[in-house]
């Protein structure tokens, strides 16, 4: 177990490495041009950061982050051929599915800042909508590399959440990379915990900063993840299998 990771019991779901389920795709909302999101015909109990595998045939299971689960819902970057073949579904096609997997965020505090970075964005909406139905005060700081990549600014602010955005190139909201901007939020306010979801380079760094200013956080890792339920090992990381023990893990 790495340092400064507080562990939990594992919860493991009964049938979650059992076969897909076939379900139909409702609606596709295209975000950008490299991201889309499909939104399904069935619900499941979830935490926000827990994950589902999702199949089509002729292609290898794919991990997703939950973006909702009441419907459920899942937004994907188009980077490689089994993303391209998700971006082609239409409403009425079939994807098959199986969860929920992983082990998810958990709420504390009563003032939250969220950190996404690209479409890491997606499980923190849906992290956001649980918080603010609680009567939680919470911030959600999308950042992007250039205005044409900042995903769900609308759907934070629909919510209820006070958005921040923020840009590599400037060329939205704050000039800056996700980290440069938590530190400022986190400078300029009082915050009870950190969430964030996104690349490694980040998470780190808001490892880093909520180190820093002594709060708590909780980040969601992502992994190459082959079987979902901690058999083959391919998502271990520090000594923890992500797949069981995360994705989102807790440090401070």
């Amino acid at each position: 177990m790495a340092e400064g990771i507080i562990s939990r019991p594992i919860r493991r779901l009964w049938w979650a490495g059992g076969h897909p389920q076939a379900i139909r795709v409702l609606r596709v909302v295209r975000e950008n041009p490299r991201v889309s999101t499909l939104i399904l015909d069935a619900r499941m109990e979830a935490q926000p950061g827990q994950f589902l595998m999702a199949w089509l045939p002729g292609y290898e299971e794919k991990p997703f982050s939950l973006a909702e689960a009441d419907p459920v819902t899942l937004t994907v970057a188009r980077v490689g051929p089994f993303s391209a073949a998700l971006h082609a579904l239409q409403p009425g096609d079939r994807l098959w599915i199986r969860g929920p997997l992983g082990r998810g965020f958990t709420l504390e505090g009563q003032r939250i800042l969220l950190v996404g970075g690209g479409y890491g964005v997606a499980p923190l909406a849906f992290l956001a909508r649980q918080a603010i139905a609680r009567g939680m005060a919470v911030t959600a700081l999308t950042a992007a590399r250039r205005a044409e990549d900042v995903l769900y600014a609308d759907r934070f602010q629909a919510l209820g959440a006070s958005v921040v955005v923020a840009t590599e190139d400037g060329s939205a909201g704050e000039r800056g990379r996700a980290p440069e901007v938590a530190a400022r939020l986190l400078g300029s306010d009082s915050y009870d915990a950190l969430y964030g979801c996104g690349p490694e380079g980040m998470l780190e760094g808001l490892r880093a900063l909520a180190a820093a200013f002594g709060i708590p956080a909780q980040l969601s890792y992502e992994a190459y993840m082959r079987c979902g339920i901690g058999l083959c090992g391919s998502c271990e990381r520090e000594g923890i299998v992500l797949c069981l023990e995360g994705p989102v893990l807790r440090f401070g």
